[in-house]
């Protein structure tokens, strides 16, 4: 599987809940990459947490602070990356996404809600149905959708991942 990746980057989009971190986690150890979740990242640069950032500093400087880790990141090989939901908005931020394979992890609106449930940490988790509705169209974009449902464990879901890769794979190759 690695060579078949070449060392590209593989970058997680989705919603917020959707699993991307976990998901990553497994993913980073099967393919034997690292494992860099921007969220995570983005705290430790801005030394507040996302919620501070947001009340602190508001989305507009979060957004840009996001868009310089993703810069950095992008230049790295080998590494999952999982991103924040919001990161597809920024058109810009496509550029180096691309660079990557993206894959869409994509779950019910009601599981999203379960899982985030009392999560005060998110600042949009309030938001979710509209958000979902504005961001849909731009998640689309990515090189994979993936359906998440409650019944697959995360170590599923990056074992169906790896199955999926060469088809991806074969077929850009065709539209190239």
């Amino acid at each position: 599987m690695n060579d078949l990746l070449k060392g590209v980057n593989v970058y997680l989009i989705g919603m917020m809940g959707t699993g991307k971190t976990t998901v990553g986690q497994h993913l980073a150890r099967k393919l034997n990459y690292r494992f860099i979740d921007m969220d995570t990242v983005c705290t430790e640069v801005a030394g507040q947490s996302i919620a501070e950032i947001f009340a602190t500093k508001g989305e507009p400087y979060f957004r840009e602070l996001e868009t310089k880790i993703l810069a950095e990141l992008s230049i790295y090989t080998r590494c999952v990356i999982s991103t924040g939901g919001g990161v597809i908005e920024k058109p810009f931020n496509w550029s180096y996404l691309h660079h990557g394979l993206v894959i869409w992890l994509d779950t019910d609106i009601k599981i999203l809600h379960q899982r985030l449930a009392g999560d005060t940490t998110r600042p949009l988790a309030n938001r979710l149905e509209t958000l979902l509705e504005s961001r849909r169209s731009l998640y689309a974009q990515a090189d994979l959708r993936l359906e998440i449902a409650t019944k697959r464990s995360p170590e599923q879901i990056a074992t169906e991942i790896i199955n999926t890769v060469p088809t991806i794979l074969k077929s850009a190759a065709k539209d190239n």
